[in-house]
């Protein structure tokens, strides 16, 4: 099976009479593509992406027009991790610091934790449509993203959960696989059915493993809930909605003066997108127009 041409994709199942609800997602692409995007350092890229793994996971929890932002802020050197993700798999990530690689830590696997920290929250936005946007915060409780997403489930959601996630760096800094899992206990279950779940976590190989060795997502949660039932499946791909248009506003929306001060030094305004590093050019004379519109704005709300 050739790795390097395999989609990313997710799968939503239920299991166990539909009392379990099981989501699994292959991000290889999309981890890669922030990664050169962002030249993330390859412990960097492991956190950046373990963190996009659960917000394509959890944006396909929502539904139609709905977006959810997730942020890990942690004490640790790479400061914070944005990912946005919606319902139609389109997601989207960037960190703070992406120049931050430590030593591999005691299981000789990529410090993810001594990168975020260990003491610190995740905060979960979610746009539904309403009037005031959903949020849901916890404590980091290990760092290693996986344990602190099981945490955010159980506490924010109700709801309990298991969460894995994980990234495979190549020698070259590249993403060999990315991918994770999020199975969800529903009402009704037995305690036998738990434990039976809980040891099926605790036995399975890392997600990496099984996604380098080539296993599907329909046999990676086989190897959890062998009756699993497929439901759904998407594409997961990475998108960003800024645009020239977006800045123009963004810039128009900082005011006269600011505008003023920008042009001042008689160069080009250079703005960059956070989440794509895209970089959009003003020149001088574009944001006199710009100024001129503020102007213009100001007289018409007179």
């Amino acid at each position: 099976m050739n790795k390097q041409i395999e989609k990313d994709r997710l799968i939503r199942g239920t299991a166990m009479d539909g009392k379990v609800r099981a989501f699994a997602v292959r991000t290889t692409q999309l981890v890669e593509e922030l990664r050169r995007r962002h030249d993330t350092f390859p412990t960097t890229t492991a956190a950046l992406g373990r963190t996009v793994t659960a917000a394509a996971m959890m944006g396909a929890m929502l539904k139609g027009n709905e977006k959810l932002t997730i942020q890990v802020k942690g004490d640790g050197p790479i400061g914070s991790i944005v990912a946005d993700a919606n319902a139609k798999g389109e997601v989207r990530g960037y960190v703070k610091e992406p120049h931050v690689h430590l030593p591999s830590n005691s299981k000789g696997k990529l410090d993810v934790a001594g990168a975020v920290g260990t003491t610190g929250f995740i905060h979960v936005t979610k746009d539904l449509g309403l009037k005031e946007p959903y949020r849901g915060s916890v404590p980091i409780i290990s760092g290693e993203l996986g344990e602190d997403f099981t945490y955010y489930f159980a506490i924010s959601e109700q709801t309990p959960s298991a969460v894995g996630l994980g990234v495979l760096v190549d020698v070259d800094s590249s993403v060999i696989v990315a991918g994770g899992f999020i199975i969800q206990l529903l009402p009704g279950l037995s305690d036998s059915e738990i434990n039976a779940i809980e040891h099926a976590v605790g036995q399975m190989p890392p997600v990496t493993s099984l996604l380098d060795q080539g296993l599907d997502l329909e046999e990676m949660l086989s190897w959890l809930l062998p009756d699993i039932k497929v439901l759904e499946e998407m594409d997961i791909k990475f998108t960003c909605n800024c645009s020239r248009e977006r800045v123009e506003r963004t810039l128009i929306s900082l005011g006269k003066d600011e505008l003023v001060d920008l042009n001042e030094a008689g160069e080009e305004t250079e703005v960059v997108c956070d989440f794509c590093n895209e970089a959009y050019t003003f020149s001088v004379e574009e944001v006199q127009t710009l100024i001129s519109q503020t102007e213009k704005s100001n007289l018409d709300t007179h």
